[in-house]
Formats: C-alpha cells, structure tokens, sequence
C-alpha cells in the first residue's frame, strides 16, 4: 500500500464516523502534544530548575532552630508541585472527554439510523448500515484513546510524583 492509499484509506475512516470523528482526531493531536510537553519538560527542563535549587540549598547558611529552612524548602517543595502537576490536570480533562465524544458519536450515528427508517422503512438496510457504521467508529475510537490516556496520564503522574520525592530527598536539611 502506497502512502497515498494510506491517507486515502485514513480520510475513509474518519469521513465514515462523522464529525465526532475529525473532533476525536483534533483531540487526539492536542492530548498528545500535551503528553510529549510534559515529558520534556521533566527531561529538560525541570533537571535544571532543581540544580538551581540545590545550589542554592548549599549556599543557605545553618541556624538555630532551622524554621526559616524548612519555610524554603516547604516554598520549593510546593513549586515544584505546581510545576509538575498543574498542567496534568488538562490532560486528565481530555483522557474523560474522549469516550463521552464517542458516546457523542454513537448518538449522532444512530440518529442517521433513524433518519433512514423514517425516510424507508426497514427497506434500506445499507444507509441503516452505514449509520450503524458511524455510530460504533466515534465510540471505538473514544475508548482507545481513552485508554492509551490513562496508560500515558499514569505513567506522567507517577514521573511527577518520583521527581518530587527526588527534590525532597536532597533538599534535606540535617
């Protein structure tokens, strides 16, 4: 298959699911760009924010009772939160709405349906197919992308919450 057919064959698939389908697909794009930003930013990014911060933790000087240390590392601990966390939410936003835009889909499919045996009767079983078809194509393709979101949404928060306890290990002030 040339990469021509391919394309062709991909504007198919997505022309039979309906609009939900090119909705889905713009989802999918954004969810995506959002998840390898994440990883980059915790690969590039937030290394270099926390060196700063350890050279910094080195500079502070003791004292007595260290209350004022501990405030700076609690204000550092709770950046780095919000750095890494934060912007987890969206992605969390988007892995829900995927399959609730595939429900979209399956209603919108099976209104086609509807349409047809109004118009027909049951003497079109090929629009009732073709209905049918763009009702299961939208909620198919919400659960997978669905389901790789979780996989990836799981994974970046479990990346998150190891780089913050990372950041706690060393700002320990003894």
């Amino acid at each position: 298959m040339s990469l021509i057919d391919g394309a062709h064959a991909l504007l198919d698939f997505m022309a039979a699911g309906g609009v939900v389908m090119w909705a889905l697909a713009g989802l999918c794009v954004i969810y995506w760009t959002l998840v390898f930003e994440r990883l980059w930013f915790m690969r590039r990014v937030f290394p270099g924010w926390v060196a700063a911060r350890q050279r910094a933790w080195q500079r502070l000087p003791g004292g007595s009772d260290g209350g004022w240390q501990r405030s700076i590392r609690l204000a550092w601990l709770s950046q780095a939160q919000l750095q890494l966390t934060t912007p987890l939410r969206l992605t969390r936003m988007l892995v829900a709405l995927c399959p609730l835009l595939g429900l979209l889909g399956t209603v919108s499919g099976m209104i086609a349906v509807f349409d047809v045996l109004a118009l027909n009767g049951t003497g079109n079983p090929r629009g009732m197919a073709a209905g049918v078809w763009q009702a299961t194509l939208p909620t198919m393709a919400g659960m997978v992308l669905a389901i790789t979101g979780l996989f990836s949404l799981a994974r970046l928060e479990r990346n998150a919450r190891q780089a913050l306890d990372r950041l706690a290990d060393q700002l320990r002030h003894d």
